[in-house]
């Protein structure tokens, strides 16, 4: 399958470009330390594209906390997860990522990021690839996350184009199915068992080329 009259390319940031899901761990872990409660990698695979809050709540389980206090909790598992954010670099960029972002500018095809995090300006500043997007539309950016599609919608805006002429990139579920509400062309990256709805699948960007899956 290869999409048509594709304009512009939305691409999730968190398991798409880049790789920040450790230091989610990291931080979500340390915060479960402190609060002395079970926190392993199957728990944390459940906040995969989830917003911050809606994680704190899965991790929190039946465990009752005060508004005030889960908006405290919060502020000290994304300070963990900042923390961390200052040892990135270029390097870490996924295989095939950059390449591919290189092809999209030299065919002239618009490049928007739509990713849940509030972080997601700070991580593209860390990866300098600033120069490639055009837009970023993130946690700020809407009031309902996903899977509504919003945050998509509100790219897809800002860069001028129509979900049926934009594509996004997901390795999540719930970005998988917001964009398919939103009307979008999606890329699914991982297992199929997590983003098999979307229109084509691919286990990473690596040695994939825009002719792999869009006519030019």
């Amino acid at each position: 399958m290869k999409f048509k009259n594709i304009k512009a390319i939305i691409f999730d940031l968190d398991g798409v470009l880049t790789n920040t899901s450790e230091y989610h761990y990291k931080a979500w872990k340390m915060l479960a330390d402190e609060l002395d409660m079970h926190f392993d990698r199957n728990i944390n695979e459940k906040l995969r594209g989830i917003p911050r809050k809606e994680s704190l709540e899965i991790m929190l389980g039946d465990r009752v906390f005060s508004e005030k206090e889960k908006q405290r909790l919060m502020e000290v598992k994304n300070n963990y997860y900042v923390e961390f954010l200052t040892q990135m670099t270029p390097k870490d960029i996924l295989p095939g990522a950059l390449e591919l972002l290189q092809e999209l500018r030299e065919a002239g095809i618009k490049i928007g990021i739509g990713s849940s995090s509030k972080n997601a300006k700070t991580v593209i500043t860390k990866l300098k690839l600033e120069s490639f997007i055009d837009t970023i539309s993130d946690g700020n950016s809407v009031d309902n996350h996903k899977p509504a599609p919003d945050l998509f919608l509100h790219c897809a805006a800002n860069l001028d184009t129509a979900p049926k002429n934009a594509i996004v990139v997901e390795d999540a579920e719930s970005g998988v199915e917001a964009a398919l509400n939103g009307g979008f062309w999606v890329i699914g990256l991982g297992p199929v068992g997590r983003v098999g709805k979307a229109h084509i699948v691919f286990p990473s960007f690596e040695n994939i080329h825009l002719r792999d899956f869009i006519n030019v």
